[in-house]
């Protein structure tokens, strides 16, 4: 009882998977009704087609091989109708088989191919590496694009596919460009994803050489300006100025060879101010 439990969860968890079919997702959901009948071992009509009517003269296997065919058959677009909307379920007759069933489906839901075409050829040849991240993971972004044009029967040759890879890359790989361009023979991408990585590596590491480079030689000149200011000739600070300058002489009379203490002249000033009379010293 409980194996039966746990089947029937594990059908409904795989039906349930299906996303809903919209005008956007036909491509996921067909990939995902394949994935849900190959597990259930319910895409023999699919695969194959009907076997032959059944005769009385038909084998055990003959007889086996045509139930197995017709269960798949049967029980195929009862499943894909739990994933269509439920006003496009009575659109297509209960009686089409499995394959009609699904190609009505597509004439339906998938999208234009012209146009699919056209806007992945588009944005493969605009794609642009900007020099930051990961260059592997771009040229094999570029390479799934390929990919999916060729699903759509525009089949890129490897050759182009590396040509559309080099127009993309920035000025800092122009000395690349000129080097592949030298050379005869022709790398695959394997080969050009090899080398990209080397070669980025090798502009990273200038990059920090050169800036490593610009702040040695900037501290170096900040140092010999610093060195060229302390060796001059030294500085008088204002206050000793002001000392020299008031030990010079006397600043009443303006006499050289005594200060204003000593000045007979000032003396008399303040005598004749009626201020009162200072020592003299010697």
């Amino acid at each position: 009882m409980e194996s039966v439990n746990n089947s029937a969860a594990t059908i409904s968890a795989n039906i349930n998977s299906i996303p809903v079919l919209n005008d956007t997702n036909f491509k996921e959901w067909k990939e995902n009704v394949m994935i849900v009948l190959g597990c259930m071992d319910l895409d023999l009509a699919f695969r194959t087609e009907k076997p032959a009517a059944l005769k009385d003269t038909s084998t055990l296997d003959e007889k086996r091989e045509m139930e197995r065919w017709e269960r798949s058959n049967h029980m195929r677009p009862m499943i894909m109708k739990r994933a269509i909307p439920e006003s496009f379920r009575g659109t297509i007759s209960d009686e089409a088989d499995a394959k009609s069933f699904l190609a009505e489906l597509e004439k339906r839901f998938a999208k234009n191919e012209k146009g699919g075409t056209s806007t992945l050829f588009s944005t493969l040849v605009s794609m642009k590496y900007k020099g930051k991240g990961n260059i592997r993971e771009y040229i094999l972004e570029m390479s799934h694009i390929a990919s999916k044009l060729s699903a759509l029967k525009l089949i890129l040759l490897e050759e182009l596919l590396v040509y559309f890879v080099f127009i993309s890359f920035p000025s800092q790989f122009n000395q690349f460009k000129v080097s592949y361009n030298s050379i005869k023979e022709k790398w695959s991408l394997n080969e050009l994803i090899s080398h990209c990585v080397q070669e980025e590596e090798r502009i990273k590491q200038d990059k920090t050489e050169s800036a490593h480079l610009a702040s040695t030689s900037k501290g170096s000149k900040k140092r010999k300006i610093k060195e060229a200011a302390n060796s001059g000739p030294p500085r008088k600070h204002h206050n000793e100025t002001k000392e020299e300058t008031k030990e010079s002489g006397c600043f009443f009379c303006k006499g050289t060879n005594h200060k204003k203490k000593n000045c007979t002249k000032y003396h008399a000033w303040r005598a004749k101010k009626g201020l009162p009379e200072l020592p003299k010293t010697n």
